[in-house]
């Protein structure tokens, strides 16, 4: 009788694990990340970047956390159906980044330099954007990247 109790606990736990499994696959599949070049018109000429594109909810909610590098000219670009303000954070993001907010005529609108990394603090985007560029910290800086430069994605 003792085994029969075990063997039928097992048959549950692996069902429940099967069953955990089959409900999580589709979004842990959501969190492929599609990839794409990212041109930016800087007054040094133009950079191009290999991004990740996050183009739904749960890919915008996943975007670089617990990631523990990021490569130089890489990043991931964030996009919004419209133009609003916007909040990010860094909880769980391991490495600091560059933020650069992007409006709907895709010119940067507002760029955050340096965001601490697993910091709770909501970061803004200043004015209504529809596009976020992550990047590794100081690479903005390094990229010549400022206000009112052109982007376009080619995907």
């Amino acid at each position: 009788m003792r085994q029969y109790r075990l063997n039928v606990t097992r048959a549950a736990f692996a069902a429940l694990a099967v069953i955990c499994l089959l409900t999580m696959a589709p979004a842990f599949a959501d969190t492929v990340f599609k990839t794409a070049n990212l041109k930016i018109e800087t007054k040094n000429g133009p950079v191009t970047l290999n991004v990740e594109v996050a183009d739904t909810e749960i890919k915008r909610e996943h975007g670089l956390m617990f990631r523990r590098s990021l490569p130089e000219k890489a990043g991931m670009i964030f996009l919004f159906d419209d133009e609003h303000p916007i909040s990010m954070w860094m909880k769980n993001t391991y490495i600091p980044l560059d933020m650069v907010f992007i409006g709907d005529d895709w010119r940067i609108k507002h760029i955050v330099r340096e965001a601490e990394p697993l910091s709770a603090e909501i970061i803004n985007s200043g004015q209504p954007a529809s596009r976020v560029l992550e990047i590794g910290g100081g690479e903005a800086a390094k990229l010549g990247l400022a206000l009112g430069d052109a982007v376009s994605l080619q995907q």
